[in-house]
């Protein structure tokens, strides 16, 4: 709804296509109607203080014109922004959308609307476009200017800092003052301007889109962020402020907050005429009268207050828009008025959920050419190693690319021609981006479910030529890697403009998974195979050892092989470290390698591709079992060693900062897809498999069988070996995890100590000030930390507080805060509310913290300090709610997100956070038992083929390869938080052993060969879809103490 002259528009001047808006509608949901008439022109004032003129109809709502602005920016998140304009008595006021635009603006010639912020969230982590982000630093930058956003010296220039490295990059002392001469961002800013210089000069190589987070991650700990004061007095006459905030009505005098009521202790908010009535909760340990009354200017100041409080308590308290009230048959009273729109949750949900398109935009104001990801850049020292801030990585083979993982719920379409790919015109690639990286890829099956779509719309005499890809990231998650086997060329790359600090940015898609006419199986095809392979049971026992074994192979590999050959290259790690490591692994390849090869001689006996099987003295596995068994006992010197090892290792890297780094660049390769220190471990594990499968098939068979009497004697022999190796491996995997967790946690030096147990991880909302926000928490037998995800290069979790488990109380508390699945967590020195996603979620939780605070009850006192780098919490019990951030921590905070280094993303912890969700050490366990391999068909849900690939499924995760030879995976989904079920009638899934998986809009079916398989990969995906109970698995952990 723009002018009909050619001129340049908001959506042009941010490198928009015309017309290519998102509605901020809800799926389903109609746009509200334009009603015929005449065209009135409207002026609106954008954030970067150019103006745009509108034509709307004279009857148009004002949701018309506000919908018509955010298409025109391609704002995606436009809830967050309101138009406001002076009123006919010079008020500033907020545009109604739902009543007629003519009927609250009467004069549009003489009047300019302003697009502003209007909501502003506790945490800027909500905001999941760069372009909304953008824009509220547009908005900080302008209260500064106004004197609105109001703090102490130290904090001003810090802020203009990162302005200044937004808009004209990396420090020089000629450019910057000739920069700050020219733009005024506050009055008398000469007095600080050596310190702005001295601020910036630190921010070398920080993009745009980094100086964007950082400056609202200033901001919103700063008192004034995002409040309009309403002047007011108090019964006694006494001048004050009014504001309102997500948290809920905030009183100040001058420019100091001296008074603040929750939401949760809210009961009714009205006014009668100039008075402002706010009705609160009874509360016996409150001083606070049950109704507060505050006089204000006229009525018409103290309405247009009402209805601001109204509006912030809808968007951010309410899951869904309120439903209009009935009209009165006879007589009305009191206010119509309601809010209008989507609530903050409904905008959270639909932005994850993907329900949009990725747009590319430039900023007026930054001299910056390159749009580059917010996370940090590969260093010099070590190019060759991916990090996950890379943009894309490239790998040594030609024949086709691989997919990279797009940012959460959203998506961006890539295209190529024969000629190679178009590059935005609004973006130039910078020379650290040009430079070309091996290593580490990342993607989702959730993109290639959207590739295929696309592609399914494409003409078919276009097949042969590179697919378009629409690439989406998965809901909620940051996702593990894709690993490229190729791509483009550096030059004709286009870089992704939408840059997210918590995922990884996307590439074209050419994925040898979608794009291979090989791996599509046609179904007359698969049942010929299927006929000439053996059916009975015993057989694909025996083949699940087979499939199960390369992989485990594979995995030794990546000690012997891929860590030995980058060790080789270094000189990081001391002798005896190598020595331990090498001499204890080779043995054990070595012996595998010939295991593997006599299982496959055996099985293609078995198959009949000789004419031995017509003896029927190959159609068994046990013998086979029973001798490399009793061959593997003599290696068991070897096994004992691994505790050793992985102590040794992890004491190596604490001691050197340079085995640190090696480490943490080799778990970044495309063949480490799992924790370094878990490879460490899968000897033991394979033990444990071998007695599952050997149980299994000693069920199967019948004592009057040929190959029962070896297989029962494999089974006692490999039951020996677990007994006596049990003890030892329950306690490496706990000292294995803690290790991991202290990976993912920023702030705190000693997690792992002697005599700690991790017992479950998780998401929970935290109450405090601020309304309720989402936090990591970390549950060990003596301590509860809670964190909160950062938005950096590290996609570490900041630890916020933590509390001691001795003495502690736990408690519902939905009726007192009335809040969903509550719990009151009471300490010695400080209390917190959380509250969980599900009630079952709540259970869990529930049992296993009531089960640390009574182990902590029989230990022998409080734990040890635990935080290093952050403050002790010293908050009383009545100071529940309180959880506020001082700027005397902006300093420290800043520069240790500047100390981050780059960490993989894609770890339980980080699935945990995106899907709402939580995992305990028995969860661990189990998933350690639930490992397969195999060949699998893949059908997408609005794909016709089926894609035949190699899935391995190990630590909650599906990995998917295009072979078993291939030395990394191509794609990865990551299960918790999925439903497994068997495919409807509707679905008209006309096969057999066929599974779906599916969240939320994301569904998948799977295919396998057989029953057994069918039932196996059922059993194993069912561990990692739902948690298993306490008492079913306490029966078999030992309790472990590191």
């Amino acid at each position: 709804m723009g002018e009909t002259e050619q001129r340049p528009t908001a959506g042009s001047r941010l490198g928009a296509q015309e017309n290519a808006g998102i509605s901020t509608l809800e799926h389903g949901q109609k746009p509200p109607m334009t009603p015929p008439g005449k065209l009135v022109s409207i002026k609106i004032q954008m954030l970067d203080d150019t103006q745009e003129t509108f034509d709307v109809p004279q009857r148009a709502p004002g949701k018309v014109l506000h919908d018509a602005v955010c298409n025109h920016l391609n704002l995606v998140e436009g809830d967050y922004f309101g138009l406001e304009f002076p009123d006919h008595k010079k008020m500033m006021v907020w545009l109604d959308l739902l009543k007629p635009v003519m009927k609250q603006i009467r004069r549009p010639k003489h009047v300019v609307v302003k697009f502003v912020v209007k909501f502003f969230p506790p945490d800027h982590a909500q905001l999941q476009e760069e372009l909304t982000r953008y824009l509220f630093a547009l908005q900080v930058k302008q209260d500064l200017a106004q004197g609105r956003l109001t703090c102490n010296d130290t904090s001003t220039a810090l802020l203009i800092s990162h302005i200044v490295q937004s808009e004209i990059g990396d420090f020089d002392e000629t450019i910057d003052r000739e920069h700050l001469a020219k733009n005024k961002y506050i009055p008398q800013q000469e007095a600080l301007e050596d310190k702005i210089m001295e601020f910036h000069r630190s921010h070398m190589g920080q993009t745009p889109a980094e100086s964007d987070f950082q400056l609202l991650e200033i901001a919103r700990r700063l008192e004034m962020y995002g409040i309009r004061l309403h002047p007011a007095k108090d019964r006694e006459g006494t001048k004050i402020n009014l504001a309102v905030a997500n948290t809920g009505i905030l009183v100040f005098q001058g420019h100091t907050k001296i008074n603040a009521f929750n939401w949760a202790k809210v009961r009714k908010l009205s006014f009668k005429r100039k008075r402002f009535l706010i009705k609160l909760r009874p509360d016996v340990n409150s001083s606070f009268q049950d109704t507060l009354e505050f006089l204000m200017a006229s009525r018409d100041f103290c309405k247009s207050f009402w209805k601001i409080c109204v509006e912030h308590h809808a968007f951010f308290r309410l899951f869904e828009e309120p439903k209009p009230k009935p009209k009165p048959v006879l007589f009305s009273r009191g206010s119509s008025f309601r809010f209008s729109g989507r609530t903050q949750k409904q905008v959270l949900d639909y932005v994850k959920e993907g329900g949009h398109k990725k747009v590319q935009f430039e900023r007026k104001h930054s001299k910056i050419h390159s749009i580059r990801s917010l996370t940090a850049q590969p260093s010099e020292q070590h190019t060759e190693v991916p990090k996950q801030s890379s943009s894309f990585a490239y790998g040594d083979d030609n024949d086709a690319a691989a997919v990279q993982s797009c940012r959460q719920g959203k998506e961006l379409k890539a295209s190529t021609e024969d000629t190679g790919q178009h590059k935005s015109p609004s973006l130039k690639k910078s020379p650290k981006e040009g430079r070309k990286m091996d290593g580490a890829v990342v993607s989702t099956v959730e993109e290639e479910e959207e590739a295929a779509k696309d592609r399914m719309q494409q003409n078919r005499p276009q097949s042969q030529q590179p697919s378009t890809g629409s690439l989406t990231g998965s809901p909620h998650l940051s996702e593990l890697s894709i690993n490229s086997q190729g791509g483009p060329s550096v030059a004709n790359m286009s870089l992704s403009p939408n840059l997210s600090p918590d995922a990884k940015q996307s590439s074209p898609l050419i994925s040898p998974l979608l794009n291979d006419p090989s791996c599509i199986r046609t179904d007359d095809e698969e049942e010929v195979k299927r006929k000439r392979f053996p059916t009975e049971k015993a057989y694909f026992i025996a083949k699940e050892v087979a499939t199960t074994e390369r992989t485990y192979l594979k995995d030794l590999e990546v000690i012997t092989s891929w860590f030995q050959s980058a060790v080789s290259k270094e000189d990081c790690m001391p002798e005896t470290l190598k020595n331990l490591i090498f001499s204890n692994f080779e043995p054990l390849h070595k012996f595998h390698t010939g295991f593997l090869k006599e299982i496959e001689q055996r099985l293609a006996l078995w198959e009949g591709r000789s004419n031995a099987h017509i003896k029927g003295d190959y159609q068994r596995i046990g013998d086979v079992m029973l001798k490399n068994i009793q061959s593997m006992k003599q290696l068991t010197i070897h096994l004992w060693k691994h505790n050793e090892i992985l102590m040794e290792l992890e004491n190596g890297i604490k001691n050197s900062r340079k085995l640190e780094t090696f480490c943490r660049d080799f778990e970044l390769q495309k063949v480490c897809y799992l924790p370094l220190n878990t490879f460490l471990l899968r000897p033991l594990h394979r033990l444990m498999h071998y007695k599952q499968i050997m149980e299994r098939l000693c069920k199967h068979y019948p004592p009057s069988h040929v190959d029962f009497r070896d297989s029962r004697a494999a089974l006692a022999e490999i039951s020996e070996m677990v007994a006596q190796l049990h003890g030892n491996m329950i306690k490496m995997e706990n000292f294995q995890k803690l290790h991991e967790l202290k990976k993912d946690l920023i702030g705190i030096d000693n997690l792992v100590i002697p005599g700690r147990e991790f017992i479950r991880l998780g998401s929970l909302s935290k109450l405090s000030g601020k309304g309720l926000q989402q936090r990591m928490f970390f549950l060990f037998n003596d301590i509860l930390l809670y964190t909160s995800r950062g938005l950096t290069a590290s996609n570490q979790f900041k630890v916020h507080g933590h509390l001691p488990l001795y003495g502690m109380t736990i408690e519902e508390s939905e009726e007192e805060w009335g809040v969903p699945h509550c719990l009151t967590l009471r300490g010695q020195h400080q209390s917190i509310v959380v509250a969980a996603s599900t009630r079952a979620e709540m259970d869990k939780w529930t049992e296993d913290i009531q089960m640390a605070i009574d182990l902590a009850e029989k230990s022998s006192g409080p734990a040890p300090e635990l935080l290093a780098s952050s403050p002790p919490d010293n908050k009383s019990p009545d100071e529940t709610t309180v959880d506020q951030e001082s700027e005397d921590d902006l300093s420290a905070s800043r520069t240790s997100l500047e100390r981050q280094s780059p960490h993989r993303g894609n770890t339980t912890v980080h699935v945990c956070w995106h899907r709402n969700t939580s995992v305990s050490m028995i969860d661990f366990s189990i998933a350690v038992e639930n490992q397969l391999s195999g060949n699998l068909l893949r059908k997408f849900k609005n794909s016709n083929g089926w894609q035949k690939l190699w899935v391995v499924f190990t630590n909650f995760c599906m990995f998917f390869y295009k072979s078993h030879q291939d030395n990394h995976p191509l794609a990865s989904l990551p299960l918790l938080g999925y439903s497994l079920t068997i495919p409807s009638e509707s679905e008209n899934i006309h096969k057999d052993y066929v599974f779906k998986l599916h969240f939320k809009s994301h569904v998948y079916y799977f295919r396998a060969e057989s029953e057994y398989t069918f039932e196996r990969w059922m059993e194993v995906i069912r561990s990692a879809t739902s948690s298993a109970s306490r008492t079913r698995a306490l029966s078999h952990k030992e309790p472990h103490a590191y």
